[in-house]
């Protein structure tokens, strides 16, 4: 993952994820499913995250429902965490 700029949820410290793996989308919204607030910060802090599962078939980085992108990007769009690196074939 290149940088998660959605302050708020529980994986993000200093703009990195460190969830071991993140789900992105569902049938038809590129978010990040893993996403969520707490007051507390969660995930291993000596590991960055990277996309697990991408739900998204339509997006060029997809193959098999795995990313191939060399990195993401996290953030807003809408009001949504969303993967801003996300790109419709």
């Amino acid at each position: 993952m290149n940088e998660c700029a959605v302050d708020a949820c529980a994986y993000n410290r200093d703009r990195a994820c460190h969830a071991l793996a993140i789900t992105i989308g569902d049938l038809g919204h590129a978010h990040c499913d893993t996403f969520f607030s707490a007051s507390i910060k969660g995930g291993d802090p000596s590991a960055v995250g990277h996309v697990g599962a991408c739900k998204m078939a339509d997006c060029e980085y997809n193959v098999s429902l795995e990313c191939q992108a060399p990195g993401i990007t996290v953030g807003y769009q809408q009001n949504a965490a969303d993967c801003l690196t996300y790109q419709r074939r």
